[in-house]
């Protein structure tokens, strides 16, 4: 009976997640314990367990919350009126890191980390968050070379590097080595699909 009635008094989880983010983003991932969440929240360490079995499921949770919220964003300026590059650069810049220490790119890093010992369950998890930005650039990339504004490209292909490329930059960004600040990342990126999506080859069937 007791226990029932914590968990009834206990927070909603999306109120412990957004707890969690919010303790990446002040104190960094380090000072994430079960102990300091709880604190934070106001339920025991045990309590938390229950909910989420250990702090990598913890730390997933939280993952999959932000990315939610970033999904929504991103639906949002991809719905937007203009070109299909002036969404493209709007895509890039949502993609990319605000600066180091970024709580999202921080706590992403780190499930990717985890996740060499992680259960299938949990790895098939974490592809199905990086395929909703793939689809979702497959697409914008589509609507360029449908509406002639891309060369003839592979989407799929080209997606794929694309989203290797901005992994790549993203890491030094956030763990700030230096030379790699966002600004400059954002105007390399830019000076790539410049080229890139002007010189696509002609020949649909040619890869890209």
């Amino acid at each position: 009976m007791a226990q029932a009635a914590r968990r009834k008094n206990a927070p909603p989880r999306e109120d412990v997640l957004a707890a969690a983010m919010a303790m990446i983003a002040e104190r960094g991932l380090e000072k994430l314990t079960m102990a300091a969440l709880g604190r934070e929240v106001g339920m025991s360490s045990g309590h938390l367990l229950y909910y989420f079995h250990s702090k990598d499921e913890l730390l997933l949770r939280t993952l999959e919350w932000s990315e939610a919220a970033l999904g929504a964003e991103r639906g949002r300026l991809l719905a937007r009126r203009g070109t299909a590059r002036e969404r493209l650069d709007a895509f890039v810049d949502l993609y990319v890191p605000d600066a180091p220490g970024d709580p999202h790119w921080t706590l992403w890093l780190e499930v990717w980390n985890r996740s060499l010992n992680a259960a299938e369950a949990e790895r098939d998890r974490q592809v199905a968050i990086e395929g909703a930005w793939h689809r979702d650039l497959v697409a914008l990339l589509a609507e360029g070379v449908s509406r002639g504004e891309f060369g003839a490209l592979d989407p799929d292909r080209f997606a794929a590097r694309l989203r290797a490329l901005l992994d790549g930059f993203s890491i030094h960004v956030a763990i700030g080595l230096r030379g790699t600040g966002r600004d400059q990342i954002l105007a390399h990126v830019r000076e790539f699909l410049d080229g890139a999506l002007a010189s696509a080859p002609t020949d649909p069937a040619a890869p890209v």
